[in-house]
């Protein structure tokens, strides 16, 4: 039976390129595309893929909490982060969501179909230019804990993309009221009541990045 792969980024000639290489194995299939966290989680639900390959900067919701999302409600399906970024903030985010591998977008081919196998077996696969100081970090726990909930996370996620409360509601189901709330409970708990200074602490705690 074929390893059946789900791909989430959101650059399309991207998913492209991973696609062409994962189909030239005669032992793996892609059977799904998404363009962000939230089509992704969705695409899980309905299709139960063995591996998701994700990306982690995308607009609505980001590859860390969709992995969340994705390992609680599918325990069987198996994330693989496949991203630009190797500090340590990102590479901590997906092993702490439950991410089983985590590859940097330069990796060449043969590495990327390896860490699919390795993973499909239920072991987990580090590429080997992520330091080594991280993974000792991440085994130790000594990694920084988060402070606010999956949901304010998420519409944190979002106010710093610049989305008004309207928006946010319309895209989570919520009232507009009901965003503020979020809003001045997210400001309270990181004692940050700027726009600014929320995008500041988005982007240093790797939720939006400006660089993908």
């Amino acid at each position: 039976m074929k390893i059946k792969i789900l791909l989430v980024d959101d650059h399309q000639i991207l998913r492209d390129g991973i696609r062409n290489v994962i189909e030239r194995s005669t032992t793996m299939e892609v059977i799904a595309e998404a363009k962000d966290g939230r089509e992704a989680i969705k695409l899980c639900n309905q299709l139960k893929p063995n591996i998701v390959i994700m990306d982690i900067a995308m607009e609505g919701l980001n590859g860390v909490e969709a992995t969340k999302r994705i390992v609680q409600e599918n325990p069987e399906t198996k994330v693989i982060a496949l991203s630009m970024h190797s500090s340590k903030r990102f590479v901590l985010g997906m092993l702490k969501a439950g991410a089983y591998g985590y590859l940097l977008k330069d990796c060449d081919s043969d590495e990327l179909i390896k860490a699919i196998k390795t993973v499909s077996i239920n072991k987990k696969y580090i590429a080997q230019n992520i330091s080594d100081v991280i993974l000792s970090e991440f085994i130790s726990g000594q990694h920084e804990e988060m402070i606010l909930t999956p949901r304010e996370k998420e519409i944190l996620q979002l106010i710093a993309e610049g989305k008004s409360s309207k928006v946010i509601g319309e895209i989570l189901f919520l009232s507009s009221k009901t965003i503020d709330v979020h809003r001045k409970n997210i400001m309270d708990k990181l004692e940050l009541y700027s726009l600014p200074e929320l995008t500041k602490y988005a982007l240093k705690t790797g939720l939006i990045s400006l660089d993908e």
